[in-house]
């Protein structure tokens, strides 16, 4: 039956299904509201974490650290935090926060709570990402945050002095600001034992967090123990209320994982009973691709009995198509919701049954000794697996497809992955540890070592950049207001240079486009079109030039979608740079750099880019027929990307962006330069010997 919108009530949400009609979703608060706050209330009590209630309180009022291991769903991330401010921890202008290792995470969980305590979001309830404060400090008392987000709060008040409780959750995906944050925690709860810390995960080895958190041999005397809390953690274990689950897995390996979800999607839908599916996959380009070959699969079989609602989920998608994921599935519908690992353990979606586990996720490596961090697509652990097979499991027993054979999960897959600390450059991790004061960095407690090399690698870099001095120290100004700017340091330096070169105002809007995962859409099948679009904009100098021109094109036609959609340029992304570089200007403006247009003058906006990413200079193999360059530092072979302006044109000197590494090793953003802009730019780095460059 049809559903209408009755005027002045609140607009239902929309989206068009596969055969051009449009289905109506109620919006979620007006669900809620039309449920009653009593019904609210029963559902927090049926969940798991509710029977845990007293113990939770108990531990946190007598502990300084609590470690609480909950399976996913068992209700810990919404819970807690009301719990903890119906116990009186938010009184007296107190803060209670709770910390997320991904922003979608924070906006949907942040999202959820206000309903549940049926206040507006950004009131009692808000939330802070990068580039995004949806708080006010007079009246928030329950925030959630990224771990990055709470590491900058340092930078201000570096002993988190209106925190009465911070609860660090999914610690057990081990990101770099994760890890960082812990180190950090455990020090400052030495200075502050009032402080209560909650480490919150579904799979944690809590013996190991217990060990790390254990301080007190470190106390002196009897009487703060006597008084505060316990330094020794305490560990509750959270049951969840999974269903059985049924695990099928390949007899034989697949070839193309992608078209295996596809084809295993399908055969779920003609064969199994109703019920919503979840299948993860790498990335964006992956969950694009899939749901356009899903699509036109249900187009060719023509179903109009039960249809597929094919939605993607991953961390750049706008909020009003995280929020379809969320929402009922209307009746006779099936959702497939197509997902990075992000529904791992992050976000809890009702209503799925059946869980397709390509058994593979996007993975940051870095070699420090070829100083090359890349995105790889790598085989998940068994506790990522056991993770994913969980899901199917919340509203009624379901079936997780592996696309992997039995032995190969038994002999061959790793029991846990490797923290994000030990697999990372970590250029950005060291200046904010040197902002916050800590220089005896490698002395710095972390909860896993990162490797010396990639360590003695980060140090080198932000010397050669100007931010550290000879003795290790953060430079002034330089090293002190590149701290300031939530920006990879290479592109916060390129805006101090900017300001110096006269061309900050296109360098904070080309940091703004790095900043989004792409402003291109990529359409499956419209390769074609798209590097058209692209050739509309293309600029000789190269991919961030022509960032500009995208720019300029995008103001000029009134920031309109539909100009955007003609010229295969992603709107909401757009939309996302816009807000960014207001924040980078309103950042400019504190720092004391006057925002200046160098109007048309490409070598000073060159020269500013080279400024930035100089340490990535890269020179044409002179006898290379193939396209081949070569790093000036580490002489490792690397190729334009197809995608760049760049490809085929092959100008002489470059420096990129960023690598990524397929069949080869490819540059990202690419920008041609004249080879004395390196010795302007870093003339300690570089020298000069018969025309060729040699780094120090």
């Amino acid at each position: 039956m049809a559903q209408f919108w009755k005027p002045g009530a609140e607009r239902p949400r929309l989206i068009d299904d596969e055969e051009g009609g449009v289905l109506f979703y109620a919006s979620s608060s007006s669900t809620s509201s039309g449920i009653g706050y009593s019904s609210i209330e029963k559902q927090r009590q049926r969940l798991p974490v509710f029977n845990y209630r007293t113990a939770i309180l108990y531990l946190v009022e007598t502990h300084s650290t609590t470690i609480i291991v909950g399976e996913t769903g068992s209700g810990k991330t919404t819970q807690i935090p009301q719990y903890l401010k119906e116990a009186g921890w938010a009184e007296g202008g107190r803060v209670i926060a709770c910390t997320q290792p991904r922003r979608l995470a924070v906006q949907a969980v942040a999202s959820r709570v206000a309903e549940e305590m049926g206040v507006k979001l950004g009131d009692e309830v808000g939330y802070t990402i990068r580039f995004e404060d949806l708080t006010d400090q007079n009246v928030t008392r329950i925030k959630f945050l990224t771990d990055g987000v709470l590491l900058r709060e340092m930078m201000d008040d570096p002993l988190l002095t209106k925190y009465s409780v911070i609860m660090v959750d999914e610690a057990h995906e081990r990101s770099l600001s994760t890890d960082i944050l812990l180190g950090l925690l455990k020090k400052i709860q030495r200075r502050r034992p009032e402080l209560r810390l909650i480490i919150s995960s579904a799979t944690i080895e809590a013996k190991l967090m217990s060990d790390f958190f254990c301080i007190s041999k470190r106390r002196k005397g009897k009487g703060a123990e006597e008084h505060g809390p316990r330094p020794e953690p305490a560990i509750l274990s959270v049951q969840g209320r999974g269903f059985n689950v049924q695990i099928h897995y390949l007899e034989e390996p697949v070839s193309d994982y992608l078209q295996a979800s596809v084809s295993t999607v399908m055969l779920i839908h003609d064969q199994e009973p109703m019920g919503d599916i979840l299948v993860f996959l790498t990335g964006q380009d992956d969950i694009e691709a899939a749901a356009q070959l899903l699509t036109e699969e249900v187009q060719n079989q023509k179903k109009k009995s039960s249809r597929l609602i094919v939605l993607p989920l991953y961390s750049g998608l706008p909020r009003a198509e995280q929020d379809l994921v969320f929402s009922p599935t209307p009746r006779g519908q099936r959702k497939v919701i197509i997902s990075t690992n992000i529904a791992e353990t992050s976000l809890t979606l009702e209503g799925i049954v059946y869980v397709v586990d390509s058994g593979f996720s996007k993975q940051r490596f870095y070699n420090p000794i070829s100083d090359i961090e890349n995105l790889v697509v790598a085989p998940i652990s068994k506790a990522s697996a056991k993770q994913r097979t969980g899901r199917a499991g919340r509203v009624r027993p379901g079936k997780c497809y592996r696309l992997y054979t039995e032995e190969y999960f038994l002999k061959e897959m790793p029991a846990e992955g490797i923290p994000e600390m030990q697999r990372s450059n970590l250029v950005s991790c060291v200046i904010q540890l040197k902002s916050l004061g800590i220089d005896n960095i490698l002395g710095f407690d972390w909860p896993a070592s990162p490797a010396p090399e990639a360590m003695v690698r980060a140090l080198e870099v932000l010397y050669a950049l100007g931010i550290l001095d000879d003795d290790a120290k953060l430079t002034s100004p330089t090293g002190f207001q590149i701290a300031e700017i939530p920006l990879d340091p290479m592109i916060s330096k390129m805006i101090l240079s900017a300001n110096q070169l006269g061309c900050s105002e296109e360098i904070i809007t080309i940091a703004g486009i790095l900043s989004v995962q792409s402003i291109w859409v990529s359409i499956r099948g419209a390769q074609k079109e798209l590097d058209e679009a692209r050739l509309r904009f293309a600029a000789a100098e190269g991919d961030l030039v022509t960032y500009l021109n995208v720019y300029k094109g995008f103001l000029q036609s009134g920031k309109s979608s539909q100009w955007c959609h003609k010229n295969c340029i992603n709107y909401q992304a757009m939309k996302k740079v816009i807000e960014i570089r207001e924040q980078l200007r309103r950042i400019s403006h504190r720092l004391g750099i006057v925002l200046k247009s160098c109007d048309r003058d490409t070598e000073v906006l060159r020269k500013a880019i080279t400024a930035g990413i100089f340490a990535n200079a890269c020179r044409l193999e002179t006898f290379s027929q193939t396209g081949m360059y070569k790093t000036i530092r580490t002489s490792q072979e690397v190729y334009i990307h197809p995608s760049s302006v760049l490809f085929r044109v092959n100008p002489k000197w470059v420096v990129f962006h960023s690598l990524v590494s397929t069949d080869r090793q490819y540059m990202r953003n690419v920008t041609a330069i004249d080879p004395s802009w390196l010795l302007e730019a870093a003339p300690h780095f570089y020298q000069h010997q018969t025309a060729n460059y040699v780094a120090y």
